[in-house]
């Protein structure tokens, strides 16, 4: 699946700026969340200011910060653990290169943790193919997780305005996952 641009989600990371890369990681994040205990997302918000800023010192005093809050009284499932990783490889410093490592990890990690909630059993290898722009096989959940990615992308290489979509579309994306996690806590 290509982006409205018709670029894959890769090539859309390989574009992005410093304020792109943080926002995608970022998005990518919040999205998974409802995987920790409780309503944590205000614990994001000050990372989110920075990113709005594009201010490197104020985004790593906010991400040390939120991983103090989000590690605190957390589920302890393999899919909290992928989220707090997620979190504790965030960068502190606002370069580039270590942004767009991150964002690279959390997108793929972000699609691996849809998938697994996803009806399907999902295919060695799929989530690398949908970045690459192949979401043939892609479960729903999957294949929304990977158009919210390139639409968040998409909106901040826009500039900071592109910011408020990309907040809106993690909290949907939030909301999204949090009701097929409910779900599947009331029928195991």
């Amino acid at each position: 699946m290509t982006s409205a641009t018709g670029r894959s989600l890769l090539e859309l990371i390989d574009g992005a700026d410093e304020r792109g890369l943080a926002a995608a990681g970022l998005a990518c994040l919040d999205r998974c969340l409802p995987l920790l205990a409780g309503d944590r997302a205000e614990a994001l918000r000050p990372v989110w200011a920075a990113v709005a800023r594009g201010d490197g010192a104020a985004w790593g005093e906010a991400v040390a910060k939120a991983r103090v809050e989000l590690d605190a009284d957390a589920a302890h499932t393999d899919a909290a653990g992928a989220v707090r990783g997620m979190l504790a490889d965030a960068p502190l410093d606002w370069t580039a290169g270590s942004l767009r490592g991150w964002a690279g990890t959390c997108s793929a990690t972000a699609l691996a943790l849809h998938g697994r909630y996803d009806t399907a059993d999902v295919p060695d290898g799929l989530v690398e193919r949908c970045r690459a722009g192949d979401a043939d096989g892609a479960g729903p959940l999957l294949a929304g997780e990977l158009r919210r990615q390139q639409a968040v992308l998409e909106s901040v290489a826009h500039g900071p305005t592109g910011l408020r979509r990309a907040r809106e579309l993690s909290v949907e994306g939030g909301r999204v996952l949090r009701a097929v996690v409910s779900r599947r806590a009331r029928t195991a």
